[in-house]
């Protein structure tokens, strides 16, 4: 079947009915229609919708190699840097519909099922694993135009790193038996952003790995026998775009996924009880040049968008007379250039792999990685600097149709506009920084592709640094030498 629309996807995850607990209760009905859900699903049927615009469709899409399909450019296996740069446009096609905001956009789960599909072939010939599963999925996937979310992180019982569980319950999910029809998967694992409305979740080890039991790889429907999803409290506070611009429309739900005895069909399992695997395939595979790739031009978008917001506030109550005003308006713009510079070397120096895919230079995106995490944070800072009290006198949609607008027209005006206008721009600036959807944004972003440390020394111990303190020794011998 071809790329799917909004009204195929909002269908097919009403009808799945996902076993999701949201503020202590089953959540019944239609999931589209649920306040916590809602605004999100909308938000990703507008996404599917653009597949199939005219006018963007071939940015889009691409003909399937198999059916001829149009299918979902996300899932595209790039050969050339011409294929790199479309996979580019279109993933920030989708991440300016949510000025960056949405962290799990289905191409970025796309992304990770075209790099895995891709790298089966480093499953051949290995004990209990099955890289024609890998290959089949990643091409149902792309046919069917699935949705995702995906859960490797386990529960944070002990993070200490000789910790080993050894509870008769399981925590972390493990598998506790295999039959004929597949392995048995019991225990939890966090944190499944948009838990519960998608088709399907994959499941992959978290890497260090020391129980075989606890090394695997597959992919499950949402509704899955024994599966359930735990949410935690939503950042939905009203369905008002005047209140809460940004939540009521991008806040994605984070879950718990509890494995309650759940038996993964054979077909379904890439890999399972093989260490070496579980710990090695996302290192080895073409998983990181391409998620870093997604995740890099996500974030650029991002930080566009909170350059647009800065700059809105500086205009709206005239400010950009101050120097210091000056400084954080640069410090936002070096952000950007820098992430901007950064995605165009990955593209510039990217070459073809050992899967035959035209792979990112994954320095410049390890470096990206590293940078963005720390400036966030200072991003969101700013523009709470440069809103001061405007980010706190912000009335509600209500009070503008009540008898005191007049006083909120004549009080709140801005040197450039209206009111209404003013604190629009400030509520925005509020949901996207201060807001509890505005404080997870900023954590998400801090940890997205793990602990900033790690991300720091795993760039450290890849960068190719013999050569510079080659040239050093050469540097400093004497002359005669």
């Amino acid at each position: 079947m071809p790329a799917i629309t909004g009204k195929e996807y909002v269908s097919r995850i009403n009808q799945q009915k996902a076993n999701i607990w949201c503020n202590g209760s089953k959540i019944t009905g239609n999931i589209s229609e649920h306040p916590a859900f809602k605004g999100i699903i909308q938000s990703q049927s507008n996404l599917y919708d653009m597949q199939n615009d005219n006018d963007l469709k071939d940015l889009m899409t691409f003909p399937s190699p198999t059916t001829g399909n149009s299918v979902g450019t996300s899932y595209l296996q790039p050969k050339t840097k011409e294929d790199l740069a479309k996979r580019r446009n279109m993933i920030q096609q989708w991440a300016r519909t949510s000025a960056g905001l949405l962290g799990r956009s289905p191409d970025y789960l796309n992304t990770i099922l075209m790099a895995f599909g891709s790298s089966a072939k480093l499953l051949e010939g290995k004990e209990n694993c099955f890289p024609e599963h890998m290959r089949a999925f990643y091409e149902k996937a792309r046919e069917e135009d699935l949705s995702f979310t995906h859960t490797f992180i386990n529960p944070q019982v002990n993070r200490s790193e000789l910790y080993l569980e050894l509870s008769d319950e399981p925590i972390a999910a493990k598998i506790v038996d295999e039959n004929e029809e597949g392995i048995v998967v019991k225990g939890a694992r966090l944190l499944a952003t948009q838990g519960g409305i998608t088709d399907e979740v994959l499941v992959f080890s978290p890497g260090g790995i020391l129980d075989k039991a606890n090394a695997f790889a597959f992919s499950i429907p949402s509704n899955a026998k024994g599966l359930k999803f735990i949410c935690r409290e939503s950042f939905v506070h009203g369905e008002s775009h005047f209140n809460y611009p940004l939540s009521s429309r991008f806040e994605e739900m984070d879950t718990v996924v509890v494995f309650d005895n759940v038996t993964v069909p054979w077909e379904r399992v890439f890999f399972y009880k093989n260490l070496e695997v579980a710990n090695s395939f996302k290192a080895t595979s073409a998983f990181l040049p391409f998620t870093l790739h997604q995740v890099v031009c996500r974030q650029t978008v991002k930080a566009e968008f909170m350059l647009g917001v800065a700059q809105s506030i500086i205009d709206t109550i005239n400010i950009s007379e101050f120097q210091n005003v000056q400084e954080n308006g640069a410090e936002i713009i070096t952000t950007l250039e820098t992430m901007k510079a950064l995605l165009t070397k990955a593209e510039v120096d990217a070459t073809t792999d050992e899967f035959g895919l035209m792979h990112p230079d994954p320095k410049p995106l390890q470096t990206a990685i590293c940078v963005f995490p720390q400036v966030y944070p200072r991003l969101a800072e700013i523009i709470q600097l440069l809103g001061s009290s405007g980010m706190i006198t912000i009335p509600t949609e209500t009070d503008f149709y009540s008898e005191i607008r007049s006083d909120l027209d004549q009080y709140l005006q801005s040197a450039s506009g209206n009111a209404v206008d003013r604190v629009k721009l400030f509520r925005l600036a509020w949901d996207l920084t201060m807001s509890p959807f505005g404080t997870r944004q900023t954590q998400y972003e801090r940890f997205f592709f793990g602990n900033p440390i790690r991300l720091s020394s795993q760039l450290y111990f890849d960068y190719e640094k013999d050569s510079y303190v080659d040239w050093v020794h050469d540097f400093i011998k004497k002359p005669e030498e």
